[in-house]
């Protein structure tokens, strides 16, 4: 059972995040009672063989370029303060062993495992937390995003000793917000970034982006660096069996291989190949046409490899169809939402994804509990409203091409960029639709980390893309008028409003959890009535095939979990292993033709 100690009440004297001293008074809480996800049957070793589409841009976590690199295995799953149980959601012990509350709605202090480590050997300390402000503000990172946030939500960060710090936000927040905010904070290794030369003085290294593009920063995970091989492959490496985290019983059992290695394979179909003639270990089988109808083989039907799917509640982003309204045309309303119903989302899901998927009911996303707009749903396809909107927008002609021209002999045709040469054929869906209301799509791939660079630089026009997601929403980054018209900032829409602003800026404030939920339907609406994103698809599960060798928990999915498998940029909650036995008798079988019962597991406990 989960169990907490309760807080007491504070002495007189108010606290505030300046005063580095520990007040007297405070109730520590910890979590060591709720129940472990790994297996105490996993066997450490091996390596785990997996690809990447493409190879980075950049090592970096933030600043340009970074969201499309491995940031997953640098920043975000990698151990911060404390972190969220994936099954039960109660807070559990991650660098910070304690925690407790100051009374003040803004402040919580923690203690820090004295034993732990960054993976280059380091100690981790209180002064790596406080460093990490002033890395987040510096202007030299060129990433206004962690800027804004480490400067108007995060109000400071104090050292008490070298293992007990502070952490404050400048607006009061409920205490379970508090803790979404400050509780999953990752430091800084202050000793691996140099000062060199700091002009605007604010403790950075003024060519931090070029200096740094290709440097791999150490974390506090138990993998690093081990070797890179430009453009082809780039292998981590586990630190050994006294890594620190050992020491909590949650991260027992995990991170079970001592190698990930990374192979730069460009073509999906052609990694698909590669995984089947035993190359890779592990393989995404998220698309229809491969989970339905390419793994029939032979691999298959002798049970080498198994099929897995698996059902989670993890939120889902804002994403879809994004409208860049700074390039023609796109300003108008009109034409923004002829758009809308001419893209034919619920058919794309229908007749190519054979419905596993599930439409996005708006544009900012789903899952997110209470603060989800109960009742929305997505623009319908319907060309006829369509074309009565690109006719308000003077588009009431149509040329030779069946394409719609306005008095200026402009036509109704628009660049759509997408990432993966998969989707192909789904934006040749959305292309042929698009053609009954008199619209053009001009299809441009651009894949892997080169794509995301093009949409983040806002060089698109219509871009399909959909983000990743937070508990809490946020709208900052993507509907903020501080973040429109500027490059590398998530704003693909280069679209805000005062009236937006100010309501972005309310919901980042709100204390009282009803009126901040409130504020959010408000945007969603806002947001949907802007027809800026076509809304594009969920998917609340992960399918991924694997050689019989991977083994895993007897309950493999969790709530909060988005893939049983590291696979590519996906890193997870590495539960899985290597079983080496397993692998000599299945290497033994296929010399020999030795065939095993085919294997589809389906986790479907968290079904919705």
């Amino acid at each position: 059972m989960f169990k907490l100690t309760t807080l007491a009440a504070l002495s007189a004297l108010a606290f505030t995040a300046q005063a580095a001293e520990l007040p007297a008074n405070l109730d520590w809480q910890t979590n060591r009672d709720d129940p472990v996800f790994a297996s105490d049957k996993a066997k450490r070793g091996g390596t785990l063989r997996t690809h990447l589409a493409s190879f980075p841009l950049t090592l970096r976590t933030v600043g340009p370029d970074s969201n499309s690199g491995l940031r997953t295995y640098f920043l975000d799953e990698v151990p911060g303060l404390v972190t969220r149980h994936p099954d039960t959601l109660n807070w559990i012990p991650d660098i910070a062993t304690e925690w407790a509350f100051a009374g003040d709605n803004k402040t919580v202090y923690f203690k820090l495992n004295p034993d732990a480590k960054w993976n280059d050997g380091k100690a981790i300390t209180a002064n790596d937390f406080e460093f990490m402000l002033t890395f987040y503000r510096s202007k030299d990172i060129v990433a206004p995003y962690y800027n804004d946030y480490y400067t108007n939500t995060i109000a400071d960060v104090v050292k008490i000793d070298d293992h007990t710090l502070a952490v404050s936000t400048v607006e009061e927040k409920n205490q379970e917000e508090l803790m979404l905010t400050v509780g999953g904070l990752n430091p800084k290794p202050a000793h691996f970034f140099s000062r060199g030369k700091d002009k605007n003085g604010d403790g950075m290294d003024d060519d931090y982006v070029r200096k740094y593009n290709f440097k791999a920063e150490p974390t506090a995970s138990p993998y690093f660096v081990d070797k890179i091989k430009k453009g082809k492959s780039l292998t981590l490496k586990h630190v050994g069996d006294d890594w620190w985290g050992y020491e909590n019983k949650y991260y027992q059992n995990r991170y079970n291989v001592d190698k990930i290695r990374f192979t730069v394979i460009r073509d999906q179909d052609l990694a698909r190949q590669h995984f089947e003639k035993g190359k890779l270990d592990v393989f995404e089988l998220t698309l229809p046409e491969v989970w339905h109808e390419k793994t029939d083989g032979e691999v298959y039907q002798k049970g080498y490899v198994h099929r897995f799917w698996g059902f989670n509640e993890v939120p889902q982003g804002a994403g879809g169809l994004w409208l860049n309204t700074a390039q023609p045309l796109l300003g108008d309303i009109n034409i923004r939402r002829g758009i809308m119903h001419a893209t034919d989302m619920d058919g794309l899901i229908a007749k190519l994804i054979r419905g596993d998927y599930s439409r996005k009911p708006h544009a900012t996303g789903s899952g997110n509990g209470k603060y989800s707009w109960e009742g929305a749903t997505p623009p319908a396809f319907d060309a006829e409203l369509a074309i009565s909107h690109f006719t308000k927008a003077g588009f009431d002609s149509v040329g030779g091409d069946g394409v719609r021209v306005n008095d200026k002999g402009e036509r109704l045709s628009f660049e759509l960029v997408y990432p993966y040469p998969s989707w192909t054929p789904r934006m040749a869906y959305l292309k042929e639709q698009a053609k009954l209301a008199g619209l053009d799509f001009q299809l441009k791939l651009i894949d892997g980390a080169t794509g995301f660079k093009y949409m983040s630089e806002k060089k698109h026009q219509l871009a399909f893309i959909n983000m990743g997601a937070k508990e809490i929403p946020g709208y900052w980054e993507y509907f903020h008028s501080e973040n429109a018209n500027k490059p590398q900032t998530n704003n693909f829409n280069n679209f805000s409003t005062p009236e937006l602003d100010e309501l972005i800026t309310q919901y980042r404030s709100e204390f009282d959890l009803t009126k901040k939920q409130q504020l959010a339907h408000e945007i969603q609406r806002i947001i949907q009535d802007a027809s800026v994103v076509v809304p594009s698809y969920i998917l609340p599960w992960s399918r991924q095939g694997y050689w019989r060798w991977m083994q895993y928990p007897e309950n493999p999915m969790q709530k909060r979990m988005d893939y049983l498998f590291t696979v590519g940029r996906i890193y997870g909650l590495s539960t899985f292993w290597i079983d080496a036995e397993v692998k000599k008798e299945t290497l033994k079988a296929m010399d020999e033709g030795k065939a095993f019962e085919p294997v589809t597991v389906i986790d479907d406990r968290y079904k919705r």
